[in-house]
């Protein structure tokens, strides 16, 4: 195979990957990929002697006896082997990042919330991805790997000679401005908004500003990792089509330079300082990967004749939970689509139920809430608390002309959770929040007058 040098100093491998350069696609696939010609061994996983003196490891995911479908794990064949990337830990303070549980005795997460965008940082304002977090909730036990947080990020600043990795979760990442780079033990993602990242847990990573101030959304999985839905009476195709997952090629880093490597486990963080990059994976195969996804792929289906379907009917990723059915996480897209159903109310309708439902917008105008949840911002209903359509869309639906209907111009999403979401400190008193956004329902009017047929 070819290769190239990237402007960060990483090589990776040019090969033909069809039209998407630097990138395999499928999601779940067994991939195969090397920066360098042979570095890969066939036959056999861990030979006695590896090409270009390189050490073999394996990165698990799962557990060694996790079901065949479930199991993933890589190999990685790398410059050093991974004990030689730490050294003595040292506990450091990342304020704004919490961890579940965290609940606060002063902090009331009972209740419908809204806010604005939380501010793009000044442009002297110094923020890299680990302290440009920004947790909003948190929800379950990292302890017992159940339940997520939620977090905003900022970021000005690219990490040099700086690298992360979270022992306690996967991340999904939904960019809302700005352009990122992140350089991983297995390859490089470039993401931007209407795109999402997934990294998994245990992935050692730098992530490098292309285009800034960056901010976006982050779902932080304690449990089982996010996994496609099962599409039922669906069948094989439409929501979320494996092909269009992109996983990176091979690329690695060969330097030797300080860096810190700063590790979050069971919610803290520590430090540790070594005399090299970590990210010197020359090859790998395998099937615990990092992943880029375009959300302009997702193919939304929807009723064509009448009524609304349930909001699952949008599920791009899920996450498991010991109770089948019940997610511990569903990552959910609102985009555009036609709205063509009959006699019926066509924005989401009114309803409480078990899953805590905290939404953010990346663009446009969300059709149940027309004013007041702007791109960047975010809401959060919790688990049995009743919410649905503020008094002007409630109106404008039901008494709009149905016809059909492009929805147009709008993307916005759902971290939805088994679990109910406690608001941090920063969500409850520093982040922008509508402290008025419960009146949106107080023009709601009784319409009941007890006359037979009366609509």
């Amino acid at each position: 195979m070819a290769k190239h040098e990237l402007s960060n100093g990483m090589t990776r491998s040019a090969g033909t990957i069809g039209t998407h350069q630097g990138y395999m696609p499928g999601f779940g696939n067994d991939f195969e990929t090397e920066a360098l010609e042979g570095a890969l061994p066939q036959g056999q996983n861990s030979p006695q002697k590896c090409a270009y003196g390189l050490y073999a490891e394996q990165l698990s995911g799962t557990a060694f006896t996790a079901p065949r479908g479930q199991n993933e794990r890589t190999w990685c064949y790398r410059i050093r082997p991974s004990v030689r990337h730490t050294g003595e830990f040292r506990a450091i303070d990342v304020p704004y990042w919490k961890t579940a549980p965290h609940v606060l005795p002063t902090v009331t997460s009972l209740g419908q919330y809204r806010w604005d965008p939380v501010p793009m940082p000044a442009e002297d304002e110094d923020l890299t991805w680990i302290t440009g977090m920004r947790s909003m909730t948190t929800a379950g036990d990292v302890n017992i790997q159940v339940g997520m947080a939620s977090h905003i990020y900022l970021v000005t600043r690219s990490m040099q000679d700086e690298y992360f990795y979270s022992a306690d979760s996967e991340l999904l990442i939904v960019p809302q401005e700005g352009r990122l780079r992140f350089c991983t033990e297995l390859g490089v993602i470039e993401l931007e908004p209407r795109e999402i990242a997934i990294i998994p847990r245990g992935l050692v990573y730098r992530v490098e500003v292309l285009e800034g101030p960056c901010r976006g959304f982050v779902c932080e999985n304690y449990g089982q990792k996010f996994d496609l839905p099962n599409r039922g009476p669906i069948g094989a195709n439409c929501l979320a089509n494996p092909r269009d997952f992109k996983c990176p090629v091979a690329a690695f880093e060969d330097r030797d330079v300080q860096s810190r490597v700063v590790i979050k486990w069971c919610g803290q963080f520590h430090e540790t300082i070594i005399d090299h990059s970590p990210l010197d994976v020359v090859a790998w195969h395998g099937n615990y990967c990092p992943y880029k996804y375009d959300l302009r792929t997702y193919s939304p289906v929807g009723a064509i004749l009448f009524d609304h379907p349930d909001p699952s009917i949008f599920t791009v990723l899920t996450a498991p939970s010991g109770q089948e059915g019940t997610a511990n996480i569903d990552f959910v897209l609102f985009r555009e689509r036609w709205m063509v159903a009959e006699h019926s109310f066509r924005p989401p309708w009114y309803h409480k139920n078990i899953m805590s439902e905290l939404m953010g917008n990346i663009y446009g105008i969300y059709d149940a809430k027309p004013q007041g949840f702007a791109p960047g911002g975010m809401s959060l209903h919790n688990c049995m608390l009743p919410h649905g359509p503020d008094r002007d869309a409630f109106e404008g639906a039901s008494n709009a002309e149905l016809k059909p209907e492009k929805l147009d111009q709008t993307m916005s999403f759902m971290f939805e959770t088994r679990f109910p979401q406690h608001l941090t400190e920063f969500a409850a008193k520093e982040a922008p929040m509508q402290k008025e956004y419960i009146e949106v329902w107080n023009r709601l009017e009784k319409k009941f007058d007890g006359t037979p047929g009366v609509k």
